[in-house]
This record gives structure tokens, C-alpha cells and sequence, in this order.
């Protein structure tokens, strides 16, 4: 690579975006603000209501191929790309994620799978479409506090209708298990917000009033893996993104992640992935990186 790259470019909400949420018609191409053919991440959430056409993404390394009808939801830290789109006709909702409920938001980003297919003959197929169409018409309005927060409800109405449509399609679970598993998916968001700074298991536990042993005995049953194994791999997820989509060296990787030994921080990178992280920069990037652009 010529130009050196020392950051994985982050977008914030268009400018466009009224308190937070803007909402775009596939089919107006205009209204593209950033090349999102290029790696990179948002600070904010998406999701896309795809009605017709084929996609072809990459997020956080997994290609993602699908037809439509579907959804699919892009968070914060991930780092994506939009490889190649025919005939899209949906939109694409960008939003704050302080707007929204964090129960919702955390109920979509453990259960929602990329794409959740969709049913077109089915009530929430077009319960979707007409809060989706009804959101773009009401940004198209004049801009005042009650216009703002009508978008604002509608928002949350249209994450809690899927939220509901997922917990719909969950199996029955047992009460304990249900408890076991609201541990589990508040542990893995508290490893993605503070794997930089809390390496130790107790620091979770803490976070979630719990004991240690509890929330380790939890997370293995649930997973197959001990908690300080999930904390690594937060660590060496990130620890991908970076030597994927910049040119930071190893050393100055390990620190951004939280390690004050890059020796340390390379032989557990190899421990998970079974590669160095030079190795894994050459197999999964330097060898067709300009499959990326």
C-alpha cells in the first residue's frame, strides 16, 4: 500500500439528520454523503429495510450475500463495506443509539441475524413498509420540536416491532435459562464497550453485581468458553479490524487494545488465531487488498 493508514475512517450522522435520525430511499442515490464501497464504521446505527434487489456486504469480515425481502443491521463498532447492489428498492435508517431504548437496541444487536429474512405476505412485512414510508414523509416536513419527536416515536416503534417479531421467533426457554442468558448477552456488550480497559473477570462480575465464579460458571455453560477467553477475543476482534484496515504497527495495535506487552499481546493473537498478527495482516489482507476497493 502507498498512503499510509493509520485509522479505520469513522462517519457520523449526515448533517441532514434531524435530532439524531435521517431516513434514505434506496432509489435516490443522491443522497450517498460517503463512499461506503470503503471499509469503514459509523458512530451510529443502520438499518436497512431492503423490499427488492440483491446485496453484497462485508461486516467485520463475514461476507454477507442475501435478496431481498430482509433486513439488516449494521452497529457501531463494526467495520463494513458495500461490495456490490443491484436494483435496490428499500431504505436505510440511520439513528443515535442514545435515542433508543436500550433494551430494544440490546435485544437487536444479540438477536437479529444478518439478513433476517421477511416474508412479504406477512402482516410485519407491511407493518415495516408503512412506518418506514410514513418516517420518510415526515422528515420531509417542516422542522420543529414535535416533528422531531414524532420521528422519535416512530423510530421506537418501528425497533420495538421488530424487537417483538424476534422474541416471537425465539424458542420457550425455562425461567433460569432466561436469567443465564440476560447474564450472557450483558457480559458480551460490557466486554465490546471496556475490552480496552478491563482485563480481569472480576471487573465484569463487579459491573453486573454478581460473583466471579457465578458469572464464569454462566458464560461457560452458555458459550463452551471461560469469561477472560470472550474478553481475548473482544481484544483480538479489534486487534483484526486494525491490522486489516490500517497500516498501525503491531506494537502501537497492542496498546490501542489495551496491552502494555506487545510480546504478550502477540503470543495471545497467535493463541487464538493461530496466526501472528503479521501473518494474519498478510493472508487476509496484503494478498487481495484490492478486493477491498
Amino acid at each position: 500500500m502507498n498512503n499510509k493508514n493509520h485509522t479505520i475512517k469513522q462517519f457520523e450522522l449526515s448533517p441532514q439528520a434531524k435530532a439524531g435520525v435521517i431516513i434514505v430511499n434506496m432509489e435516490d442515490q443522491e443522497n450517498d454523503e460517503h463512499d461506503v464501497s470503503k471499509p469503514h464504521r459509523d458512530n451510529h446505527c443502520q438499518l436497512m429495510l431492503a423490499l427488492q434487489g440483491e446485496f453484497k456486504l462485508n461486516i467485520d469480515f463475514e461476507n454477507v450475500e442475501f435478496t431481498a425481502p430482509a433486513l439488516l443491521c449494521v452497529f457501531p463498532e463494526e467495520v463494513h463495506h458495500v461490495m456490490e447492489v443491484k436494483n435496490p428498492k428499500g431504505w436505510m435508517i440511520s439513528f443515535d443509539p442514545s435515542l433508543v431504548s436500550k433494551e430494544v437496541l440490546q435485544l437487536l444487536e444479540n438477536k437479529i441475524n444478518n439478513p433476517f429474512f421477511l416474508e412479504q405476505r406477512s402482516a410485519f412485512y407491511q407493518e415495516l413498509t408503512i412506518l418506514m414510508d410514513l418516517i420518510e414523509k415526515v422528515q420531509l416536513q417542516n422542522v420543529n420540536i414535535y416533528i422531531q419527536k414524532s420521528i422519535h416515536a416512530l423510530l421506537n416503534g418501528l425497533l420495538s416491532l421488530i424487537a417483538g417479531e424476534l422474541i416471537t421467533n425465539l424458542p420457550v426457554e425455562k425461567e433460569k435459562e432466561n436469567r443465564s442468558i440476560i447474564i450472557k448477552e450483558n457480559f458480551i456488550n460490557l466486554t465490546k464497550e471496556n475490552f480496552k480497559t478491563w482485563k480481569q473477570p472480576a471487573q465484569y462480575a463487579s459491573a453486573l453485581s454478581i460473583s466471579t465464579s457465578h458469572l464464569n460458571d454462566t458464560i461457560k455453560s452458555l458459550t463452551g468458553s471461560p469469561v477472560s477467553a470472550h474478553i481475548q477475543e473482544a481484544s483480538i476482534m479489534e486487534a483484526k479490524r486494525l491490522l486489516y484496515f490500517t497500516d498501525k504497527t503491531v506494537k502501537e495495535i497492542a496498546y490501542e487494545v489495551g496491552y502494555d506487552e506487545p510480546v504478550y499481546f502477540g503470543k495471545l493473537f497467535k493463541k487464538v488465531t493461530n496466526l501472528t498478527p503479521l501473518e494474519f495482516r498478510k493472508k487476509f489482507r496484503d494478498q487481495d487488498y484490492s478486493s477491498l476497493h
